[in-house]
């Protein structure tokens, strides 16, 4: 083995999947993407958005189950589980996640586009609740949002292999668990609430009422010091000061450890390092942006000429051919 390509939110574009794995060298075998020497390791968000989901999911599937790729779990991936799982009769209402219009958004592109495959899909939501929620492999981590040890730590002591459990599933949608606080931060990072009255009206058509920080700041004085979003603070925010409270939410992730890889952030614009041991794989794919990867080969220190990526062309949008979909 000489690596692992690491690759960022898909979000089912799944034709573009194919390509970007094309020009990683990778070739289709028994219906399985291969490589003769390296691996993939998919950083989650393969739904929801794209028109090639059953595309995404079914490449990376394959791949993951016949030992070619690794994967964590997305808050999209999240998402689906708690949206589509009945909740316990004490909860007093028929779904985990709520079905709302804003959640009903969110999913329903992955639900028109398996609407006549249903066996499919429990299957599929199946696969998705085996799939870690970090990895820490030789030299590297990888987790969608956010590295917190201390929470990686907690989990570890129930779920050893980060994978989580109906039981745990269903705790996760009271703020006031852990596994809340352990899925919130590890699959949707850190948020910020703007002050009263104050909204930001985001790319992806939704209004937000918080902003997503980073994790890798020694010492953030200001909101700007850890914004890490393309929609930009309104006004003057990003001279806002931390409150200690806003400050001692935050994770933080030194230069000293080794080299982390996360997706979930839509960066836009050619692709950087964030930090000099981190890379954020996310680049907007579905807005035809870039679908990205990093070509890791056990550096200790990262370096942004191992960024690949592959342009989502406008006719992505197009829905696919059967032929796209069953491509064995």
């Amino acid at each position: 083995m000489e690596g692992y390509d690491l690759i960022g939110d898909v979000h089912g574009c799944g034709a573009t999947l194919g390509a970007l794995l094309e020009t990683l060298g990778y070739h289709q075998r028994a219906g399985v993407y291969c490589h003769p020497r390296r691996r993939v390791i998919f950083l989650g968000d393969l739904i929801d958005r794209g028109p090639r989901i059953r595309l995404a999911v079914n490449i990376a599937r394959r791949m993951v189950e016949e030992g070619e790729a690794h994967i964590v779990m997305g808050n999209h991936e999240y998402n689906a589980l708690a949206y589509c799982h009945r909740a316990p009769r004490r909860f007093g209402r028929e779904w985990l996640r709520a079905h709302s219009p804003r959640h009903n958004r969110i999913i329903k592109e992955t639900l028109d586009q398996y609407r006549d495959h249903p066996g499919e899909w429990e299957d599929v939501l199946a696969w998705f609740l085996d799939i870690p929620l970090f990895l820490e492999l030789p030299g590297l981590r990888v987790v969608h949002a956010c590295w917190d040890q201390s929470l990686i730590d907690e989990l570890r002591r129930t779920h050893p292999d980060g994978r989580i459990d109906e039981a745990f599933l269903e705790a996760s949608v009271d703020p006031g668990t852990q596994a809340f606080r352990v899925l919130d931060r590890l699959t949707r990072g850190s948020h910020i609430p703007l002050p009263r009255g104050v909204e930001i009206h985001s790319g992806d058509g939704f209004t937000r009422r918080s902003f997503r920080a980073h994790f890798w700041a020694r010492e953030p004085r200001t909101w700007g010091d850890v914004i890490f979003q393309p929609d930009n603070l309104p006004d003057d925010l990003e001279e806002r000061s931390l409150t200690d409270t806003e400050r001692s939410r935050l994770s933080y992730y030194g230069p000293e450890q080794r080299p982390l890889f996360i997706g979930h952030y839509w960066c836009e614009g050619i692709p950087a390092l964030p930090a000099a041991n981190i890379a954020c794989l996310d680049y907007s794919a579905v807005k035809f942006g870039r679908l990205v990867a990093y070509r890791w080969s056990g550096e200790a220190h990262l370096d942004a000429n191992h960024f690949v990526w592959i342009r989502v062309p406008p006719e992505e949008q197009a829905r696919p051919r059967p032929w796209e979909i069953d491509f064995d």
